[in-house]
């Protein structure tokens, strides 16, 4: 019975289309979408209203590991004792990173791994940015351009985002962020007292710079910055449909005795 199963399967793939057979595909990485020829002598677009156009598809830009950007040592460095304590039990186990829950991954994490989309609306004197994220959670990050920040606000995952431009540099200021997430996929502690400054620089068509400026007394002896780099991906690229919880497996796998 199996093998006429088989051979009714076989039959029926070499009738249809291999394109047909395929669905898409993505896991983040090398698997994402193609990225654009570097264009180092095109300028980045502009929006009818004179500024920069952040639009399109975009991979990198957060994924890096903070420990890798600064020199040796530095971080831990900067860390305070329990900071330092809280890295060090994270590194033993990376398995229990939330995001590998499917919880999102903070301001940094949004663009790491897959393929994301900054969308400005309206196109003419936007008052709202959004980072649309493809893989984990599937979720979305607002930025308020022309606000100010709550006085008190609830702590929630992505926090409380601002923007403002400063020539061709789009500054976006975060307060109001919980300590549930991981900075980066190497386990980087923060507490609630994290305040993130980033400015983002389309420093030509296919190229854009994030300088993120990371203040947390809670956690850190002082500020420090770190840079990534997003690139665009080709014309015709869409974030897919990702559900990270459905079937989600890997708990279970990277954690057997977890429950």
């Amino acid at each position: 019975m199996i093998r006429v199963v088989v051979i009714l399967i076989a039959l029926l793939q070499a009738g249809v289309p291999r394109s047909a057979q395929q669905l898409p595909q993505r896991l983040g990485g090398a698997n994402g979408p193609e990225a654009m020829k570097n264009s180092e002598d095109r300028p980045a677009p502009r929006l009818a209203d004179g500024k920069v156009d952040l639009s399109g598809v975009w991979t990198g830009g957060g994924d890096a590991p903070v420990e890798r950007l600064l020199k040796p040592g530095e971080l831990e460095n900067l860390m305070l004792p329990w900071a330092k304590q809280r890295f060090a039990m994270r590194k033993q186990n990376p398995a229990t990173d939330p995001y590998f829950d499917c919880l999102p991954g903070g301001p940094l994490r949004i663009t790491g791994g897959f393929a994301w989309r900054f969308v400005q609306h309206p196109t003419t004197n936007s008052t709202h940015i959004f980072m649309l994220q493809e893989g984990n959670a599937h979720t979305y990050r607002q930025i308020f351009i022309g606000r100010k920040h709550p006085e008190d606000p609830s702590p929630t995952w992505y926090g409380h985002s601002i923007g403002r431009w400063e020539g061709d540099t789009l500054v976006v200021d975060t307060i109001g962020l919980n300590d549930r997430f991981w900075l980066d996929s190497a386990g980087t502690p923060h507490s609630e007292k994290l305040h993130l400054v980033e400015r983002w620089t389309r420093i030509n068509f296919t190229t854009l710079r994030r300088v993120v400026t990371i203040d947390d007394p809670g956690t850190f002896t002082k500020p420090f910055d770190v840079t990534f780099t997003a690139k665009l991906s080709v014309p015709s690229s869409e974030i897919l449909e990702y559900i990270c919880i459905e079937n989600n497996q890997f708990p279970d796998r990277a954690v057997p005795d977890s429950k």
